[in-house]
């Protein structure tokens, strides 16, 4: 087979795997689905390209880079992202939106570290530099000198280069971005809207008997052990229940002068449990 037909065979197999991949998206409803489906499209298609060329003689070493650098990775890549996303949906925690984003705000973290990992030739890949190409992407060729896959040997080498693989998870991974970016968008306009549509709670007993209860709850540590400094609480009391305690200082102040009953907010609240215990007892 001439390497003109080749390319020609290897544009008609990618558009009709991107035309099967739209169909099955109308078709199927499921995600997990659709995604095992094109998997398997994906699959069949890089074993018809692996057919085609394992025992392929290149014309020239510019054309057998042409395939290995941009034919190869493209279809690869899909097999890759598809892949992660059936493994990674399959086993995304059942939580809230703040959990989801920190779960897909990990895996960015992940692309971020592979990226560091291989700087240099994703520098190379995304400049289209060529000076390397014959050490990247020519089979049976590679030079210890450069960064390999440790896993180099167990290539085919009549289907591989050194390089091959490593640019189709730099394909993949630009989706993949994309993919976990939109997940932490909408997860984060989840977030908004919860916040919006939350029916907030307001103190509406007087401000000394919230203050009573702040110190309450402050001198027999029930608020992070006791590591907390008192005016933290009563922040956090002033935001949580919408309400402005003023000169709380003054306000103790006032509930220790009290001639009888210095507790009488907390003693009322005894009394009112104590209430509802015994009529539920009736």
């Amino acid at each position: 087979m001439e390497s003109r037909i080749l390319f020609e065979k290897c544009d008609d197999l990618w558009k009709a795997l991107n035309d099967r991949t739209e169909l099955l998206r109308r078709e199927q409803d499921d995600f997990f689905s659709f995604a095992e489906c094109v998997l398997m499209e994906t699959d069949e298609a890089v074993r018809q390209l692996k057919s085609w060329t394992s025992s392929h003689e290149f014309c020239s070493w510019e054309e057998e880079v042409r395939f290995f650098r941009e034919v190869k990775p493209k279809f690869v890549s899909r097999f890759i992202y598809y892949s992660r996303i059936l493994s990674l949906e399959a086993s995304v925690p059942y939580a809230g939106a703040k959990e989801l984003k920190k779960f897909y705000e990990k895996e960015l973290n992940a692309l971020e570290y592979f990226s560091a990992e291989n700087r240099d030739f994703i520098n190379y890949y995304r400049r289209k530099a060529t000076y390397l190409d014959m050490k990247y992407f020519l089979r049976f060729r590679y030079d210890l000198k450069v960064k390999l896959a440790p896993d180099l040997h167990s290539y085919d080498e009549k289907f591989s280069t050194s390089h091959d693989i490593l640019v189709a998870h730099i394909l993949a991974n630009d989706a993949l971005e994309v993919f976990f970016k939109n997940k932490i968008k909408n997860l984060e306009k989840h977030e908004v809207e919860e916040i919006g549509n939350r029916r907030y709670l307001e103190w509406t007993a007087s401000k000394a008997a919230l203050v009573e209860l702040i110190i309450a709850l402050h001198h027999t540590k029930c608020l992070n052990g006791g590591n907390i400094e008192l005016a933290e609480v009563i922040r956090w009391a002033e935001s949580s229940l919408n309400i402005d305690l003023g000169n709380y200082h003054k306000t103790i102040g006032e509930i220790r002068s009290r001639k009888t009953e210095r507790t009488k907010f907390l003693k009322m609240l005894d009394g009112s449990l104590n209430q509802l215990f015994t009529e539920l007892d009736e």
